[in-house]
């Protein structure tokens, strides 16, 4: 993972903004994730097979894909031997094949329109000189392309690495869920990996994200930032906490790019009319819809450590709130 953290920043450039065309630099969160998904065992085999990364709104997931795409098309990814020193030496794939997948044409922009200049304004640009808005293509026939929710005719292609993004978005109703199983078994079959990126779900859609985050699978890189359960968002010195501990370094200065003054003033509007919208885009909360029922977080928190299944005929408290819609409501005791 150094050596890819190491590869990038040589390579990569900052796509856009007044420093575009300037070295982009990783922070140290981004740093933690490359090591963790990198990382080999004692034979040289990932110890992960794909990766969760959640982080709220313009924490700068999109350009940090871009920067991961980079190394996956070029870079020294692949173990290929340990070195004198002890240390894995990587080498490139021979011929990747990368899709930047999303639910929508809109979503596979948030990572391409910084994945293009980051090759083409950089010193990629002479390895990789066949860049465009529809596929980029790779020396050694290997391609870079963006995908959507078509997944049906994405069956059985030989990719070796891809991007899902914004997979809160990805539901059983949009083709998510098909496009994620079709992808995961594609990059089996190359022994690729993936990594999704994404804000805090709705736990009541029942997302590829919040199905990729509950997965007991032990191979899985789950790298969550979440702030004290105590902060409220609805007040103001909390909330300051809130961002601070979500946006890290991309709001530390000198070179955080995050305006928190900004960022509260958009979570203010938002309180009075739709706060569960400002927990998971702003406070990497897993906060349900308004019209439903408590938080996770809060029911969680209700948990006594020495509580056990009540016996049967134990007298139970059961709370209603009525329906905000015309329809039926069951009461279950759980």
């Amino acid at each position: 993972g150094y050596k890819v953290a190491d590869w990038i920043e040589d390579h990569c450039v900052i796509p856009d903004g007044e420093r575009m065309g300037e070295a982009y630099a990783l922070t140290h969160e981004m740093l933690v994730f490359l090591r963790d998904f990198y990382e080999v065992d004692a034979n040289g085999a990932f110890k992960v097979r794909r990766g969760l990364l959640v982080r709220p709104q313009k924490w700068g997931k999109g350009p940090f894909s871009a920067a991961i795409i980079c190394a996956e098309a070029y870079g020294p990814v692949l173990f290929d031997h340990w070195g004198p020193d002890g240390q894995p030496v990587g080498k490139p794939w021979a011929s990747p094949h990368i899709q930047v997948t999303a639910v929508s044409e809109d979503q596979t922009a948030n990572v391409w329109r910084a994945l293009q200049p980051m090759i083409e304004l950089g010193n990629l640009a002479a390895d990789i000189p066949d860049t465009g808005l529809t596929r980029i293509n790779l020396p050694g026939g290997g391609l870079i392309e963006p995908v959507t929710a078509s997944a049906r005719s994405r069956l059985g292609q030989r990719i070796t690495f891809a991007v899902q993004d914004e997979t809160h978005s990805w539901l059983k109703s949009n083709g998510g869920r098909v496009l994620a199983d079709n992808q995961r078994r594609n990059l089996a079959g190359m022994k690729g990996r993936s990594i999704e990126t994404t804000n805090a779900w709705d736990p009541a859609e029942q997302s590829v994200a919040q199905a990729t985050w509950e997965s007991d699978a032990p191979d899985i890189l789950k790298d969550m930032t979440t702030p004290d359960t105590r902060w409220s968002i609805r007040n103001k010195v909390d909330r300051r906490k809130i961002f601070r501990k979500v946006y890290a370094d991309s709001a530390a200065p000198p070179d955080g790019w995050v305006d928190l003054d900004r960022i509260d003033a958009e979570v203010v509007e938002l309180l009075p009319r739709d706060a569960a919208q400002a927990e998971r885009f702003f406070a990497n909360r897993i906060v349900a819809a308004e019209d439903a029922f408590l938080s996770p977080l809060v029911w969680d928190e209700c948990r006594h450590p020495d509580m056990v299944q009540p016996p049967d005929g134990t007298p139970i408290a059961i709370g209603f709130d009525g329906s905000l819609f015309d329809d039926t409501t069951g009461l279950v005791g759980c």
